[in-house]
């Protein structure tokens, strides 16, 4: 009986397992130059996730435009910080691609909020003073705030 039991187990854990790795399809990063993104300006996790349509589950994902907020900005850079204005523990960096968009499946711990930064391709930061508890960045800007942009 124990054995079978045990083998029960296993055999339940083996297939939450490969169920719960296979939803995540593959892994998605967005790079630097990279052009593979699509759908500017709008919520990338309402397809990138659990059940969704896009390829991959993002953790951290949006679109950087220029200080205009007409264009998108190429190639800038996300970082996530525990604490604001670049302080604290630096938590997840991600590029942004040669579209303005970003996005990762990588595990961010959103614990206690982050704060981003956005860096331009010019060295120039730009801290949002709110911290976040998810990586849907457009979920939130462009539609009860502004557009998310470097300078």
């Amino acid at each position: 009986m124990r054995k079978l039991t045990a083998a029960i187990l296993i055999i339940l854990i083996s297939v939450i397992t490969l169920t719960i790795s296979c939803k995540k399809d593959k892994t998605e990063i967005s790079s630097a130059g990279g052009n593979a993104s699509k759908n500017m300006n709008g919520d990338c996790m309402k397809c990138h996730k659990s059940g969704g349509s896009g390829t991959g589950w993002f953790t951290v994902a949006g679109t950087v435009y220029d200080s205009l907020q007409q264009n998108t900005y190429a190639n800038a850079t996300i970082t996530l910080y525990s604490g604001i204005n670049a302080t604290g523990s630096l938590k997840a960096t991600v590029y942004g691609d040669a579209l303005g968009n970003f996005y990762t499946t990588a595990t961010v711990d959103f614990t206690g909020g982050l704060y981003p930064s956005v860096t331009g391709t010019d060295g120039k930061v730009k801290n949002m003073l709110q911290s976040i508890t998810t990586g849907s960045c457009n979920s939130c800007h462009d539609v009860s705030t502004g557009k998310l942009w470097a300078r």
